[in-house]
């Protein structure tokens, strides 16, 4: 079953001259050093490309310096939350809730760490621009060592903002995750509790930071 998350990343003011696809890497890289945090709606779609078949997914998303990510989706109701060092994964319709150990999780997933700001862009990518789209600036991520969920990827950036709008990842069996942000408002005020969880009455638990972790297929 395929999961969801998909966090953040933000950047920063207008430069007196329009960057490249050399310095966009620094300023995205920069603006995310920056952020203390953010709040946003989202959009999410998954294409399977075997059956072309098409997912939509809506929901929120909140992020806290340092790396703290609440991920909410509405139908089919779905939590994914990252505390300091470990992250909690709830799916509401399976009645499971699944605690994973961070650092593990960030290592294997690399849309994931683009969205944190965790990536290092210049270091981990090929990176072109590919010229203006829709008002965005569009680049094309290609890594130089693909992962099984990640050969391709591109990000749309404000070209005023340097804010992250939308980001499209593609595996290697040609699958898409599109996650695209809306109502984006940063350094607003958040609660602490909104990285805290606790697994309802009733709901199994599996407990994967003691050992071997499976984790989430986002």
């Amino acid at each position: 079953m395929r999961k969801v998350l998909f966090c953040l990343c933000l950047l920063s003011m207008v430069w007196a001259r329009p960057a490249g696809a050399s310095d966009l890497p620094d300023l995205i890289q920069k603006r995310y050093e920056t952020v203390e945090s953010f709040k946003a709606d989202f959009d999410q779609e998954l294409t399977h490309a075997a059956s072309g078949q098409q997912e939509l997914r809506h929901g929120q998303i909140w992020f806290k310096q340092p790396g703290l990510v609440r991920w909410q989706i509405e139908d089919p109701e779905e939590l994914f939350v990252v505390a300091r060092d470990h992250v909690w994964e709830y799916v509401a319709e399976d009645r499971i809730a699944i605690k994973h150990k961070a650092q593990d999780l960030f290592k294997s997933e690399i849309m994931l760490r683009i969205l944190s700001g965790r990536a290092n862009l210049k270091d981990d990518f090929k990176v072109e621009d590919q010229g203006e789209d829709q008002g965005l600036t569009k680049v094309k991520l290609v890594p130089h060592k693909p992962e099984m969920n990640m050969v391709l990827a591109y990000i749309w950036v404000d070209p005023k903002s340097y804010l992250m709008r939308r980001v499209l990842v593609v595996s290697f069996y040609g699958d898409g995750n599109q996650v695209a942000l809306k109502n984006l408002k940063t350094g607003v005020a958040i609660p602490a509790k909104t990285f805290e969880f606790s697994p309802p009455p009733g709901v199994e638990v599996q407990d994967n930071t003691q050992g071997q972790a499976g984790r989430p297929d986002f």
